[in-house]
């Protein structure tokens, strides 16, 4: 069991999903799921993870049956707030088991420096201040915003 997140990250989180679910909405691109969302990795043993914010395409929805149940794929993009319990590295060996599973792109936002962690893979990470402009409209048509509407 694992207890709340704090309301920093909350915070932080949900602005995530407003940001990104506002635009997917709007371009009618898939479906923005939010926390405690459950995608099946794998099978034998059953590896389930719930992200604060993922994101999947039409196409991929297109792949499963139905959604009552855990989703059995991996988000094409998936967004994290780090919380203060949380250490870096484990955070980071999350990311880099989401890109492992086939999600496209991995936002570990971190609310207590005002940045966000953008992994594409495992050798293709950028690290985005909150002055910066996040483009990842290569995951997500069209999808740009200004780091900065995180952390409001």
């Amino acid at each position: 069991m694992m207890s709340p997140a704090g309301g920093r990250h909350g915070r932080v989180a949900h602005n995530l999903g407003l940001v990104l679910g506002s635009h997917v909405r709007d371009a009618d691109l898939g479906i923005v799921y939010a926390a405690e969302t459950g995608f099946l990795l794998s099978r034998d043993p059953d590896t389930v993870r719930a992200p604060d914010v993922a994101f999947v395409s039409h196409p991929r929805l297109q792949e499963i049956e139905d959604d009552v149940g855990y989703l059995p794929l991996a988000p094409d993009l998936v967004g994290e707030a780090i919380s203060p319990s949380d250490t870096f590295s484990d955070v980071e060996e999350k990311a880099l088991a989401w890109l492992a599973a086939g999600t496209r792109m991995v936002l570990l936002v971190e609310p207590a420096h005002g940045t966000v962690h953008v992994y594409r893979a495992a050798d293709n990470i950028i690290v985005l201040d909150s002055d910066a402009e996040l483009d990842a409209s290569d995951v997500v048509t069209g999808w740009q915003f200004a780091v900065r509407e995180l952390f409001k």
